[in-house]
């Protein structure tokens, strides 16, 4: 994992806020804007948010590790979706929110350019799924599914919430992709997602972006473990995208 020494010093910077303080901006339903950047550019970009933003501070970590287990159906047919542009799409996951010890199995529906994030917590990873999660799953997706595991994601992330409006911000470094062995590192990557009630290009990160020449992409995290690992999927349509993650190496 990189040294993120240089990051923490300018962390130090923010305001802070704490779990229960951004329990106003939960934003479990909202609009997502994700960008992908040189890992190398991070530091002069916080410099400029510390005016506007505030940090997530989990007792006393600025940077805190999130462990994810994904599911799909065996044909890996959220992932096709995704692929295919479909516009109600899932993504499925038990997540590890290590620093709060907590873990959620937890389901995102893109709709309409929207996500609505929906969560039960849950004991622990679950790489054959309970009943009860089972169950879940099929109420929140509704009819027939099958879910299996494909992959873990590590990462760290920066959380940050805009001081004005309900806006929040997350960067996530570091990660890594494994499955039966086989591993896969995109440490000089950072995926940051702007996450906002309305979509609005009125925000200084967007602003930041723009000055850089940094467009928005949606290729997820969870897609670009699945390429990387499953090489036989069908990944047409995300080469522009994929081969911009080889640029910035």
């Amino acid at each position: 994992m990189k040294d993120f020494t240089d990051d923490k010093k300018v962390l130090e910077h923010f305001r802070g806020i704490t779990l229960a303080e951004m329990d106003s901006v939960k934003l479990m339903n909202r609009i997502d804007t994700k960008f992908v950047f040189k890992r190398s550019q991070l530091l002069s970009f916080l410099e400029v948010l510390a005016s506007e933003y505030r940090i997530l501070n989990v007792d006393g970590n600025l940077i805190s590790t999130y462990k994810t287990l994904y599911f799909d159906e065996p044909n890996f047919q959220y992932f096709l979706d995704h692929h295919n542009g479909k516009g109600n799409r899932f993504k499925v996951r038990i997540r590890n929110y290590v620093e709060s010890d907590l873990f959620f199995f937890e389901i995102k529906n893109k709709y309409k350019e929207r996500t609505l994030k929906s969560r039960i917590s849950v004991e622990g990873f679950e790489e054959q799924l309970t009943e009860r999660t089972k169950n879940y799953a099929q109420h929140v997706i509704g009819g027939e599914i099958e879910l299996e595991a494909k992959l873990w994601n590590n990462f760290q992330r920066i959380s940050l919430v805009n001081v004005e409006g309900k806006e929040r911000l997350t960067f996530d470094l570091g990660l890594s992709f494994d499955w039966n062995g086989e591993k896969f590192d995109y440490e000089h990557l950072v995926i940051a997602e702007l996450k906002q009630e309305r979509a609005s290009r009125d925000t200084l990160f967007y602003s930041l972006m723009k000055k850089n020449g940094i467009r928005p992409s949606s290729l997820s995290k969870y897609c670009i473990g699945a390429v990387a690992l499953y090489p036989n999927l069908k990944y047409n349509n995300f080469k522009e995208k994929l081969l911009l993650i080889d640029k910035l190496l």
